[in-house]
This record gives structure tokens, C-alpha cells and sequence, in this order.
């Protein structure tokens, strides 16, 4: 006896049920699956690189107006003299940080910069306040107010 591989129509063969060369539901979720905890490993380190990145901003914004007030002083031998140009920053160029002139007197300044109310900097515990004074002194703190300057002014 001799099997047939016709339709009963007799119009060419039967297509077998695998024929079509999918995926089945548990190969998607396998990679679903192995695709998740790549991403669970990989965003938080991520994000801790993209806050140790940010801290920059901070540190050339406190720099620049270092410099701005060292100019001040060469040319007229006093931190706050009223001819000094009064453009100190305010605030970081991205916005990641405020920068307050705090105690800006005729022969010493302390510059302090914190991250804005809602920025994107406000997760960075590591870093949470950064200072300069007119002796290049730097110095940062994390959240529980311990030196981290070696950490946040990019020494380490």
C-alpha cells in the first residue's frame, strides 16, 4: 500500500504544522527573559556612570569662576571690588547644579555648588556638595556629610 503525500483535493502536498520556521512562545521568552536581566545588571551601573559624569559640570563651573575672581584679584587686588566683572555663574551651564558665591570678601571667597531641586544630580549621594575656596581648596561631601573630595573632584 502506497501513502499518498496529496491533499485529498489532489492540489500539490500538505503543509506540516512546523513548516512555517517560527519561534515558539518559550524561545521568546527565554530571550525576553535573558534580555531583562542583562538590563537589570546593566542600567544601574549606567546610571552611576552617568552621574559620575555629570559631577564635571559642577567642577568646571567652580573653576571658571575661580578664575573670574582670581583675574579680579590680580587686577585689582581685592576679591569684590566693584570694578570686578559680575558674571558669576548662578547656576551650572547643563543645570545640574546651583553654585552660590558665598563670603566673597576683599581677600578670600568660598564657591559652593549643590545640585538643583530637580535635577537629574540629586540621586548622586556620593557627591552632594562640592567647594572651592581662593587657596584652589577642594573639598566635597557625600549625604552623610563625610569627605569625599578625592572621589568627586575626579582624583579618584
Amino acid at each position: 500500500m502506497k501513502l499518498s503525500t496529496e491533499s485529498p483535493s489532489g492540489r500539490g502536498r500538505r503543509p506540516s504544522l512546523r513548516a512555517s520556521g517560527g519561534y515558539t512562545l518559550i524561545e521568546l521568552m527565554v530571550t525576553v527573559a535573558i534580555v531583562a536581566i542583562i538590563a537589570s545588571i546593566a542600567y544601574p551601573s549606567y546610571r552611576q556612570f552617568v552621574l559620575k559624569s555629570d559631577r564635571t559640570d559642577a567642577v568646571r563651573t567652580l573653576t571658571s569662576n575661580a578664575q573670574i575672581l582670581q583675574r579680579c584679584y590680580s587686577q585689582y587686588f581685592a576679591f569684590n571690588n566693584a570694578a570686578c566683572p559680575a558674571v558669576l555663574a548662578a547656576a551650572s551651564p547643563n543645570g545640574y547644579y546651583a553654585i552660590n558665591n558665598t563670603a566673597v570678601t576683599a581677600n578670600t571667597y568660598t564657591l559652593v555648588a549643590t545640585p538643583t531641586a530637580t535635577g537629574a544630580q540629586n540621586e548622586d549621594t556620593t557627591c552632594v556638595s562640592f567647594t572651592l575656596d581662593q587657596t584652589g581648596k577642594q573639598s566635597a561631601v557625600d549625604s552623610g556629610g563625610n569627605d569625599q573630595s578625592t572621589t568627586c573632584w575626579g582624583s579618584n
